[in-house]
């Protein structure tokens, strides 16, 4: 089986430690603004067609992968943003 270059390599969606170790490091390893250019690149790919199934499955896994690692640091953005607020005022600014 020839080595894959579409930047979905290693994607076999087998679950278990392992993969929730890869899975950490991943996150880890890219920041918010990489994984989500690269998942804005996998979907259009997928829109595009003119890929095999096998190679559909295997886009669509990583999709799955990379929007993990954006609702990641997006949580992390949210929880760092109410830890602000409530050491302030306790209340968000109004638009007022």
């Amino acid at each position: 089986m020839a080595a894959k270059t579409d930047g979905t390599e290693g994607v076999d969606g087998a679950g278990g430690p392992a993969a929730a170790e890869a899975e950490a490091s991943e996150r880890a390893a890219l920041g918010y603004e990489q994984a989500r250019d690269e998942l804005i690149d996998v979907v259009r790919r997928l829109e595009a067609g003119g890929t095999t199934l096998e190679e559909s499955l295997a886009l669509w896994e990583r999709g799955e992968e990379l929007a993990k690692v954006c609702r990641h640091w997006l949580e992390g953005a949210r929880a760092r943003l109410d830890a602000a607020l409530a050491a302030g005022d306790g209340e968000p600014p109004t638009s007022e």
